[in-house]
């Protein structure tokens, strides 16, 4: 703790010390006084002694509390404080959730919904939409920051990727091209799925999940769907559930998901089960916030309380010696 106006406290005692000289001169002189005869039979008296005993103890407690009063003002104008820096994270992100919903992606894709669906209630000015795709890709609901009606749509997410039978709905409009988990063009759908790049103050992610197992003929390659969301401004982060090694044939395919990944600014990451999606997702959120630490800023917080406190203290300390004095 520092006091930013340290110089008061000195002036304040350099002050009290001047009123004391000055009254200290001011007392009146020894051959001023009236001399009074046989005073010492007076003075001898017990009760008198006892009397200027107690005089003497509240003068004391009077002058120490004007004291008292004196320092603990001018500490509480010195202004003690204390000074922190912090980096400041701003909240003002845009995240995609692109979900690859082909047969082998439910459990994963079920995995990362409710994750979210955890979260999305400490959310405080993000941004999230959702996409999801197989052959052809559907926008399950656009990037809003209405997170009651978010919390809706994941929960109806949630029970359409678990099998519930209401839910085959949910899939409508991801089986309309030949083929199957076009990555390519699932990845360009989430990509386009951000506002203009005029929007520069926002971060823009998406979290990206899918088996890696292409069948059919996308009308974007992975390479130039990874292109785009650069040129967009967009991180891609990568869940892929069928990673098993560099030397497994599918480990070795999805070297390309992994630099596409790489590529935007974004990860990948290998998912051994689907336990592990809550832990990777709060890494992508904390390397998120991290890109979005504002410059440091100094805090100065006040403590006036302790030396106002003693001031108040000392006030009612004054206004008793000064009853008893009058007394």
């Amino acid at each position: 703790m520092a006091l930013t106006q340290w110089w008061l406290l000195p002036a304040a005692l350099a002050a009290m010390a001047a009123v004391a000289v000055i009254l200290w001169r001011r007392r009146i002189p020894a051959g001023a006084r009236t001399p009074v005869a046989h005073a010492d039979r007076l003075t001898a008296l017990p009760g008198y002694r006892a009397a200027v005993a107690r005089r003497r103890t509240w003068l004391a407690a009077a002058l120490a509390a004007t004291a008292a009063l004196g320092l603990s003002l001018a500490a509480a104008a010195a202004r003690p404080s204390t000074e922190t820096t912090s980096s400041p994270e701003h909240v003002n992100r845009d995240i995609m959730l692109c979900l690859d919903v082909s047969g082998s992606m439910l459990d994963t894709d079920q995995a990362i919904v409710d994750v979210f669906a955890k979260l999305v209630g400490n959310f405080k000015g993000e941004r999230i939409g959702m996409v999801i795709f197989d052959s052809s890709a559907v926008t399950v609901f656009p990037l809003t920051d209405d997170y009651e009606f978010v919390s809706a749509e994941l929960a109806t997410a949630g029970k359409a990727l678990g099998g519930a039978a209401e839910g085959y709905e949910f899939f409508a409009g991801t089986y309309e091209s030949p083929g199957s988990s076009l990555i390519g063009d699932g990845l360009a759908s989430c990509a386009n799925g951000f506002p203009s790049t005029g929007e520069t103050e926002r971060s823009r992610s998406i979290v990206f999940a899918s088996d890696n197992m292409l069948a059919g003929r996308p009308i974007f390659t992975l390479a130039e769907a990874a292109a785009l969301a650069k040129k967009q401004g967009v991180r891609v982060y990568t869940l892929n559930p069928n990673d098993y090694g560099s030397s497994s044939l599918f480990g070795a395919a999805a070297k390309g998901l992994k630099d596409a990944s790489n590529s935007t600014g974004g990860a990948y990451y290998a998912l051994e089960s689907e336990a592990a999606v809550g832990s990777i997702v709060a890494k992508v959120q904390s390397t998120e916030a991290s890109r979005l630490l504002g410059a440091p800023q100094k805090t100065v917080l006040d403590h006036p309380a302790w030396p106002l406190g003693i001031a108040l203290l000392a006030l009612a300390v004054l206004g008793v010696a000064g009853w008893r004095l009058r007394r």
